[in-house]
């Protein structure tokens, strides 16, 4: 198992992960291109893989542009392994060393994921949209709750 900075080649793996996940999948995979993997991984921010025998398993995604967490997705089949969570942890190591002070996300209700976020620390902040809770994480929050 290796975790590593996302490059332009691991894009379409990334796409195979995001188009199998079974929460909070895409009404229409075509809303999310590849330029845009592009733009969030080397204009607006950064993003890392987990990759399993040369195959891409997991990636996260940070957006310092508009302070979010863009992605955070695991193929089906390499759940509770630990991965998201070290992906999640690289990520806002990273993301916090850029001097920036709160981040948020959003997800659907009732999913893994929301779950995942909360036991991560994470504070609900309200709704996005009609159908996902918005969530954010200070600087602060980041530190206390790695103290744990």
């Amino acid at each position: 198992m290796i975790f590593r900075e996302a490059h332009i080649d691991d894009i379409q793996q990334i796409q195979v992960v995001r188009n199998a996940v079974k929460e909070n999948t895409l009404s229409n995979p075509a809303l999310v291109t590849d330029k845009d993997c592009e733009e969030f991984l080397f204009e607006r921010g950064k993003g890392w893989v987990c990759e399993i025998e040369k195959t891409i398993v997991g990636f996260a995604i940070a957006d310092l542009k508009d302070d979010n967490i863009w992605a955070l997705f695991l193929h089906p089949d390499f759940e509770k392994q630990g991965i998201g969570k070290e992906l999640h942890n690289i990520m806002l190591n990273w993301y916090f060393s850029q001097g920036k002070e709160k981040v948020w996300l959003s997800t659907a209700f009732n999913t893994r994921a929301e779950s995942f976020y909360r036991k991560a620390g994470w504070k609900e902040v309200g709704l996005y949209g009609t159908k996902e809770i918005k969530f954010e994480l200070t600087h602060n929050d980041w530190l206390n709750h790695n103290k744990q």
